[in-house]
């Protein structure tokens, strides 16, 4: 099993930026695909993005592509969320979660049996 564990959000005007950080205490996190997800105020949980073990696939949902980049140091069994031009939208808890192998479907959170217990990020004037 793993536990993620995140780290890094706050409170940051539009355009700015904000990195997220996931670790995980296991000997195997490179095993792991590892998934963002987000609960914005009133809305349902939405993915963000997912990196393979190996780092070499990634995926993104269309709202922050090109703003947002997944990687990961599975040396130091951390995953990271570089996000740029972050809007008021994208204000929510992020989630970061894990699976073994690469998950199908990769952007539904039952793909998902382990989570974190999320993030504040909030983007406002």
């Amino acid at each position: 099993q793993v536990q993620p564990i995140e780290s890094g959000g706050g409170l940051v005007q539009p355009g700015a930026s904000l990195r997220l950080s996931c670790s995980a205490s296991t000997r195997t996190f490179s095993g792991y695909a590892m998934a963002w997800f987000r609960q914005g105020p009133g809305k349902a949980r939405e993915f963000v993005s997912v990196i393979s073990g190996n780092g070499v696939i990634s995926k993104y949902a269309d709202s922050v592509k090109g703003r947002f980049t997944i990687s990961r140091d599975n040396l130091q069994n951390t995953m990271y969320l570089q996000m740029n031009s972050l809007k008021p939208e994208d204000t929510a808890v992020y989630y970061c979660a894990a699976q073994t192998g690469f998950p199908r479907p990769y952007d539904l959170g039952a793909s998902y049996p382990y989570w974190g217990q999320g993030t504040q990020v909030t983007v406002s004037s």
